[in-house]
């Protein structure tokens, strides 16, 4: 038994759309937790990754993008933002070598923060020159980050060394979860956002924002998991898009949807996906209380 103080706090990542901050949280964790696509705006919720050791828990918090609100549901997911900082014993801002905030008064509340801040530069591997320090140099003398650190969270460089600065700035403090936990959330909610994934990464444009999922059966026996979801759009042209010709686009989503939650949960699946519609459900505040956007 270790005579080291046990340290343990909350540890949110926040930053703008696309710099990498679910494939950060993925690498810190140790566990595909956060989905991952080359899209924008994908992360919709606050999503906890509890990381315990014998002397230390860490409890990260992915969450949204930070945007210019559009829709109820982009005011839902600043919330999330939101309330991740407000409780955060360290705040993690990603950005990369390409990112700018048009406005940085959209961040400003960064200087009130009482807590260690550490600037996280994803995607080195792309760094070219001084590239990465000349980015870290602009943003430090902004925001005067108690430390900063380059990463490739794609490659997991410098994660170890991300950890441990993380583990530094945690208060002295009991585990907050017990040990063997992984996350805050429960078994449907990675079968939603799983099968979101897999809708992003095979339609265009607008119709994967128009969709959520909702699972309404998950029955696990021995052998086999039995899940029937449905995926809601706004509008009946898009139920067709999504169906596809013949069924095939619904059928693609379903067979690599069923193939990564046989992976995530270790056995076999039965998956049956249903198109809905929900006419503007991003727009429209009690529908998406019902899908699960409160705090």
């Amino acid at each position: 038994m270790s005579d080291q103080p046990h340290k343990a706090g909350y540890v949110s990542i926040i930053g703008k759309p696309n710099v990498g901050k679910s494939t950060l949280m993925n690498a810190l964790v140790g566990e595909r937790l956060s989905i991952i696509t080359s899209k924008a705006q994908t992360t919709r919720h606050r999503i906890m990754g509890i990381l315990s050791g014998e002397n230390f828990q860490i409890v990260y918090s992915d969450t949204p993008g930070i945007l210019k609100a559009e829709y109820k549901l982009h005011e839902s997911m600043m919330g999330f933002v939101n309330s991740s900082f407000e409780d955060a014993d360290v705040l993690l801002f990603v950005t990369d070598l390409y990112e700018k905030f048009e406005d940085e008064k959209q961040i400003n509340f960064l200087k009130d923060v009482n807590v260690p801040k550490i600037l996280v530069m994803n995607k080195m591997d792309l760094a070219k020159g001084s590239q990465a320090t000349d980015k870290m140099a602009y943003w430090q003398e902004l925001f005067d980050f108690d430390a900063a650190l380059c990463v490739s969270a794609l490659e997991e460089t410098n994660i170890t060394e991300l950890f441990d600065t993380i583990v530094q700035q945690l208060p002295e403090h009991p585990p907050y979860f017990p040990k063997d936990q992984l996350t805050d959330k429960p078994e449907r909610f990675f079968v939603d956002e799983i099968i979101r994934e897999k809708i992003f990464m095979n339609y265009k444009k607008e119709v994967p924002y128009s969709c959520q999922v909702v699972t309404q059966e998950f029955k696990e026996d021995e052998k086999i998991i039995r899940i029937r979801a449905d995926i809601y759009v706004e509008r009946k042209s898009q139920k067709g898009i999504v169906i596809g010709h013949k069924g095939e686009g619904l059928k693609k989503v379903g067979i690599a949807a069923r193939q990564e939650l046989e992976q995530f949960f270790g056995k076999q699946v039965h998956l049956e996906t249903y198109v809905k519609v929900e006419q503007d459900w991003r727009k429209n505040e009690l529908k998406l209380k019902r899908f699960g956007y409160s705090e």
